[in-house]
């Protein structure tokens, strides 16, 4: 069970319209924004509180590039107020375009799932072993994966993330593809193939590029 509303946009169907705070300074950044402009890659991330988000959002990064080369633009949504990404980012700088949607607005215009957080989906985190960036020794545990990423990044919740874990655990994450009339073209939801196995994992580079030059 999820308690998304709507099933995922899939392609073809028109991308939800947004209208989100910018993470790096006061402007709002909206899907009409790229309208008629730009294809627009978007991942739709959770808070900081997620170690898999962070090293996604590194990846991301790196990425951003590419795209623009393919003159597709890419914004990253993230479940946290503008003011403690600001912190995060600080320290860990970007050139990644950022907005803030902490009541996760996006996910659900997007129909991103949120599972339920039953007992058997706790006992799964802890019992389904996952290796999603190969860099692990061994697949280890959901749960335990994710706290040696917590512990590599050397990252400790602030109270807001503590609040965001409260209100958004356990939401899934998704990346689209837009073209630049605003349909969405591609479309890649976690777990979506794998089930809890797919924790962490989302498109590959290379998929992502291809998505993008698909495009024209």
């Amino acid at each position: 069970m999820t308690t998304a509303m709507n099933p995922p946009v899939a392609p073809g169907e028109p991308a939800p319209d947004f209208a989100l705070p910018a993470v790096a300074d006061a402007d709002t950044i909206s899907l009409a924004d790229y309208r008629g402009r730009s294809p627009l890659f978007l991942a739709l991330m959770v808070g900081l509180w997620c170690p898999f988000c962070r090293r996604q959002l590194v990846q991301l990064g790196s990425l951003d590039d590419k795209l623009k080369a393919l003159n597709v633009e890419s914004l990253a949504v993230v479940a946290t107020a503008p003011e403690n990404a600001r912190r995060y980012f600080k320290f860990r700088p970007t050139r990644l375009r950022l907005a803030s949607d902490p009541e996760l607005s996006t996910h659900r215009a997007y129909g991103v799932p949120k599972p339920e957080a039953t007992p058997d989906l706790i006992q799964a985190l802890e019992q389904i072993r996952v290796n999603p960036f190969g860099d692990l020794p061994e697949a280890l545990p959901i749960s335990e994966a994710a706290k040696v990423f917590q512990d590599r990044d050397g990252y400790v919740n602030t109270p807001t993330d503590n609040a965001d874990v409260e209100r958004q655990w356990p939401q899934l994450k998704a990346y689209f593809m837009i073209d630049r009339e605003g349909i969405v073209r591609w479309a890649d939801i976690e777990c979506s193939t794998e089930g809890l196995g797919g924790i962490g994992k989302l498109a590959s580079e290379d998929v992502i590029l291809g998505a993008a030059r698909a495009l024209h």
